[in-house]
């Protein structure tokens, strides 16, 4: 066992101090090393006698242990078979008896190690869920913790696709829990009944209810299970049970938290959606008590924010029901229609006090919430959904019904604006609903509208005065007028949007927080707009007057606040810094220096607590933008500058922002023209090669990069302090990993194409074996098409003393006689399926080189030249394209991104793929010329015609007499290879 518990307990407290918790978490990481570490873990969540905190934090450890250690790429485990085996023996119960924050933890780290072993290699995990089901059926916390551990593994299934494995293990699991389940719902029921008047068992039955309903949908969300069909009747009439049932015991006093009511309801209407959406057929007969159950509920509930997350829900079923032509004909008429805009769309859609409230008290989370394109789950975006969804089915009725009332309330605040703004609100925002099509999306927003409404007109007549307005304008309308700007941002032509920008960007001077972070998004959205031909509706012309005053401005309001959390809260401040700084290009060099002072000045203040991805992200690409644009220009004052701060995070070990430096340090190096290595990069190549930093995944493919960065500079220095070989052990252990092996490519083409032969003689047969083993042990078609790569970069670099001799020298010391299965099974065949245009080209001056300049080829493998031969030939049908040189910074949405552990690329200044050829443009045209310089060279080798490189200027007008000696040409091409070769020589 790992030392005593209560030395990993003191180390677990610790971590929950942030006065301590880095030296903790650095303490705990060298006592997971020893075995037992996790069983110690389950120890101290099992014991009673340590703190609840102590716990949790156990069991959070726990869930990051395993998710660490529990199997490697392949599958296997990586812990002592005694210990997996003894965590599978005690995690279910331990699960079932603790706490339900612990259990949430556990239940995490069960989903993971079901992951890897669910179900063939835990295949009793079933039927001991289902036995303590049987076994203690009347005990709801016994029960809680085994339908915790379901739901923590079958949840799993919903995002997936359907496969003969998943269905597999979901029949597996039916045919063992099926029954049991089904009985445990009728009887949890049977109880609920029993104890309606005692609170504290009722809690517990419904909090035993609400999973029930998680686990129906579990195990519903690929294919209706027979033994749901079965008793679909009863099943139906229990949801509906409980979708209006009350008991004054379940409800919450506070009106801003939702009970067990609400979220049992909002479960089942969860079900009723996917039901809907996948089983119509089957739930089809049922459904008209649900419907007419969901409208009493939406017309009856009230507005207390603990009801959102049920109203929101049953909306979306109603959606998902109008979505279905037979049952939305229910809607197809004037009056009902009336009376859903009335009892259902207006009643959600309007501003309440508790809306008013977070726009003032929490305006983040009100931003955050209200953002079309958003997920949240709010009254206002359900509504909206629903409408919309109705008015696909009817567009002209629904538009004639909700103009009504968009003129109703426009009139309203027409009687008296200073009162009746929230009218205008209404309207606006009813306007909206119906003017979009197809919702809205982050990147582009409403890019198709309703055929019977104006966009552009309804903002002028209604919207405009609001985005005008001096002073004395509502705040919510100034943003209703700034976002009408942002959801229809596509829609507006070039002039439009350059009539509107100067009103915008005049909102960022609000002292309202909500107003200027709307116009930061709004700013930032449409600096990034582009015309179908892709060109910017802002240039870099139209923005640079601006950018001085407008990055000051934006940076000042991030960093008002000094407070780590504060100066970190609004990423969409950042982002729009960002997209300033990407569209002024290098515009930015007259502020580096103000910038500089900036970015330096958040960076310290959010080392110290890094606690929002986003901002951050964003942060950082900003940075890169910097970089990329000024550095050129001055790389020794953002080298100098940047270094300290950069250093400090390394030093301090900031993990989060590490992958981050890392690109930076490798994009300052990429923009210095000089071709030296400054002493600040000398220093880092000792502590970026040592084996720990290399652990962390996400800092893999950002230290590649940089080390690549650093090698052809300080190749002299690196080989006189012996740090080849620790390169090239770095080189190992990526290309033993399936997640890593592209970027141990990358890294051992800059060594060979940075070191000379004499340097590396001694590794090359170690690394070819390295790779040959991959190739037959656990052979990837990514490791193969890398390796074929490799050979190609190799065979094209002879002048540099490497060439195809030197590669199969190498590899028959490896192992005689294995150069030709491995050149005929794999390089060959592999070549074909070579895809990016550089890795084409490599591969077309390699095997062109081949021909002309291999002993080997031209002695010993007669048959390989011809196949090497007709290898090029057919990669020359389809040839590469020159590589252009674009300089757009194409990026990947940020809510596409995923933050934490793992690698997010900063696209701001990501690295220039070099072509090693540029000279090289007409691929066919430079085969057929080398061909005839080489054939020259060596007396008519290749054609077998001495006189060839004297005729090649008289374009060859007896080609026959030159293919019909014996060269290699005659000896060994096929006639029509022999024709195809001479049109190039010819070309």
């Amino acid at each position: 066992m790992a030392a005593n518990l209560q030395a990993v307990a003191q180390l677990l407290e610790a971590s929950l101090d942030p006065r301590q918790n880095k030296q903790a978490e650095i303490a705990l990481l060298q006592e997971e090393k020893k075995a037992g570490f996790s069983l110690s873990l389950l120890q101290i969540v099992a014991s009673s006698a340590y703190p609840y905190t102590t716990r949790l934090a156990s069991a959070l450890c726990f869930k990051n242990f395993i998710r660490r250690n529990w199997t490697d790429e392949e599958g296997n485990y990586k812990l002592p078979a005694t210990e997996v085996l003894a965590i599978k023996q005690e995690l279910i119960g331990l699960m079932i008896s603790v706490p339900p924050g612990i259990q949430s933890q556990l239940g995490d780290a069960i989903s993971i190690i079901a992951d890897s072993d669910f179900w063939q290699r835990w295949d009793t995990l079933v039927d001991v869920g289902a036995a303590a089901v049987e076994a203690m059926r009347n005990n709801p916390v016994v029960n809680n913790g085994v339908l915790q551990v379901a739901h923590s593994i079958f949840k799993r299934w919903r995002p997936l696709f359907r496969s003969d494995d998943l269905y597999t293990e979901i029949n597996h699991v039916l045919s063992k829990f099926g029954h049991a389940f089904v009985e445990l719902f009728i009887n949890t029921d049977s109880l609920i009944e029993k104890n309606k008047s005692n609170k504290a068992v009722l809690q517990q039955l419904f909090a035993n209810l609400d999973l029930i309903i998680k686990l129906f949908y579990d195990l519903s969300c690929q294919d209706l299970p027979p033994i749901f069909e079965e008793n679909l009747s009863d099943i139906a009439q229990l949801l509906h049970k409980y979708l209006i049932y009350d008991n004054p015991l379940l409800r919450t006093d506070d009106d801003s938290e939702s009970g067990p009511l609400e979220f049992t309801k909002a479960g089942i209407c969860e079900v009723l959606v996917l039901y809907v959406q996948k089983y119509e057929d089957a739930i089809g007969v049922h459904l008209g008590q649900f419907i007419e159950s969901s409208w009493t509920l939406l017309t009856t509930i009230g507005e207390e924010t603990k009801y959102d997350i049920l109203v929101s829900k049953a909306l979306q079923f109603l959606t998902a029901v109008a979505h279905i032509q037979t049952h939305a004909q229910g809607f197809n008429n004037e009056a009902t229609l009336g009376q859903v805009v009335e009892k259902v769309i207006l009643p959600n859609l309007s501003l309440r006090e508790s809306d008013l409230e977070m726009f003032e008290d929490e305006p983040i989370e009100f931003i955050r919430r209200d953002l079309e394109g958003s997920d949240s789950d709010t009254r206002r975006r359900a509504a909206t959904d629903f409408l919309r969804q109705l008015m696909e089915q009817f567009e002209k009725l629904v538009t004639e019904v909700v103009f009504r009332y968009i003129d109703h309330y426009l009139a309203d605040y027409a009687k008296d604006s200073k009162s009746n703004w929230k009218s205008k609100d209404t309207a606006v925002y009813l306007f909206s609903s119906i003017a979009a099509k197809g919702g809205a999306t982050t990147s582009q927003g409403v890019k198709t509208t309703n055929s019977y409404v104006n966009v552009v007109d309804f903002f002028q007549k209604n919207i405009a005065s609001d985005l005008v307005g001096d002073s004395g304008v509502e705040p919510i309308l100034e943003v209703d007028a700034i976002k009408y700007l942002y959801n229809f941002r596509t829609l507006l032509t070039k002039q439009q949007w350059h009539d509107a920008f100067p009103l915008l960007i005049r909102h960022l001077a609000s002292s309202n927080y909500v107003v200027y972070t709307y116009t930061a998004i709004a700013v930032e959205r449409a600096l990034y707009l582009s015309s179908d031909s892709r060109e910017p509706i802002f240039s870099q012309a139209d923005v640079l007057p601006l950018a001085k005053d407008l990055l000051e401005h934006l940076l000042q309001l991030i960093e008002k606040d000094k407070a780590p959390e504060k100066i970190q809260e609004n990423e969409f401040l950042m982002k729009c810094v960002m997209r300033v700084l990407i569209v002024i290009r290098d515009g930015i060099i007259p502020l580096t220096d103000n910038l500089l002072a900036h970015f330096i000045n958040i960076t310290e203040i959010i080392s110290s607590n890094p606690s929002n991805p986003r901002f951050y992200y964003f942060h950082f690409e900003a940075l890169g933008a910097l970089v990329r644009f000024a550095a050129p220009s001055q790389p020794e004052k953002l080298e100098n500058t940047l270094y300290g701060p950069f250093a400090s995070i390394l030093q301090n070990d900031v993990q989060e922002f590490m992958p981050y430096v890392f690109q930076l340090f490798a994009a300052l190096l990429e923009a210095n023209p000089s071709a030296s290595l400054s002493e600040y990069y000398k220093s880092l190549i000792s502590p970026i090669i040592m084996p720990a930093l290399w652990d962390s995944r996400g800092n893999v493919p950002a230290l590649v990069r940089l080390l690549s960065s650093i090698i052809p500079r300080g190749a002299e220095d690196i080989a006189k302090n012996n740090q080849i070989e620790p390169i090239l052990g770095i080189f190992q252990k990526l290309v033993s990993s399936k997640t890593h092996e592209s970027y141990g490519f990358d890294l051992l083409e800059t060594v060979v194409s940075s070191f000379p032969v004499t340097a590396l003689e001694t590794y090359f047969a170690p690394m070819i074996q390295i790779m040959l083993t991959r190739l037959q042990s656990s052979r990837t078609e990514n490791f193969a098409l890398k390796f074929v790569r490799f050979y190609h970069f190799m065979c094209a670099r002879n002048e540099q003393g490497l060439g195809t001799d030197l590669f199969i020298n190498v590899t028959e010391q490896v192992q005689a006689g294995i150069f030709t299965p491995v050149y005929t099974t794999i390089i060959l065949p592999e070549t074909q399926k070579l895809a990016r245009p550089l890795d084409r080209k490599t591969a077309v001056i390699g095997l062109t080189k081949t021909l002309t300049s291999s002993v080997a080829f031209a002695e010993k493998y007669k048959k390989g030249w011809a196949f090497t031969c007709e290898a090029l030939l057919k990669l020359l049908e389809n040839p590469p394209l020159p590589t252009t040189t674009d300089d757009t910074i194409m990026e990947q949405d940020v809510d596409d991104l995923s933050f934490g552990v793992g690698f997010t690329q900063l696209n701001t200044c990501k690295k220039v793929v070099k072509d090693p050829w540029p000279e090289v443009t007409d691929v066919k045209r430079w085969v057929g010329l080398f061909i005839q310089e080489e054939d020259k060279k060596n007396g008519g080798r290749v054609s077998g015609n001495p006189l060839l490189g004297q005729r090649a200027c008289d374009r060859w007008p007896h080609a026959d007499d030159i293919f019909q000696i014996n060269g290699f040409v005659q000896e060994r091409l096929s006639p029509e290879a022999k024709q195809v070769l001479l049109s190039y020589m010819q070309s």
